[in-house]
């Protein structure tokens, strides 16, 4: 006996919508091409003159893979508990280091502005700080490498059947 699978297509976000959902999130995920797998980590991002800045410490794996290879995959999701609602978007691009330091410094505040707003200190530790340093710490002044996705090759928006 041969059983037969409908396929169920997930309805696609509008452009509208992806933008609303990149604005209102603040995590993402990103994967980096690995040495044998795929490497993923979690980054709070913010969204500027249309382009998603990501904030990278100076040291680590994440690094080394990007010197290698700048193509990466980010991931940003919204969904209810119980997943009644849910939504995602995948954005296939490039990502480049930040060097002009006013766009740096610009960024770097405001990472730090909205981590003080919705985030805890305990999640200084992922930018490479100690969470008793405060928000504040997190500064222009310090080695902080910022990080946007520059090329978006694909931008693919998913959301819930209604």
């Amino acid at each position: 006996m041969v059983l037969s699978l409908t396929v169920v297509k997930l309805p696609k976000m509008e452009k509208y919508e992806i933008e609303k959902l990149l604005q209102e999130q603040m995590l993402c995920r990103i994967a980096f091409k690995g040495d044998k797998y795929p490497y993923m980590a979690p980054f709070q991002y913010v969204l500027m003159d249309g382009f998603l800045y990501f904030h990278f410490t100076d040291y680590g794996k994440k690094m080394r893979l990007l010197e290698r290879d700048k193509r990466v995959c980010v991931e940003i999701e919204k969904y209810r508990p119980d997943l009644s609602e849910y939504n995602f978007v995948v954005l296939r691009g490039e990502l480049e280091v930040v060097r002009d330091p006013n766009e740096r410094a610009k960024v770097i505040n405001r990472i730090a502005e909205e981590g003080k707003q919705k985030l805890s200190t305990n999640f200084l530790a992922a930018h490479g700080f100690k969470k008793e340093e405060g928000w504040s710490s997190f500064a222009p002044e310090r080695q902080v490498v910022i990080v946007k996705l520059k090329e978006v090759a694909e931008e693919i928006g998913l959301k819930s059947p209604e």
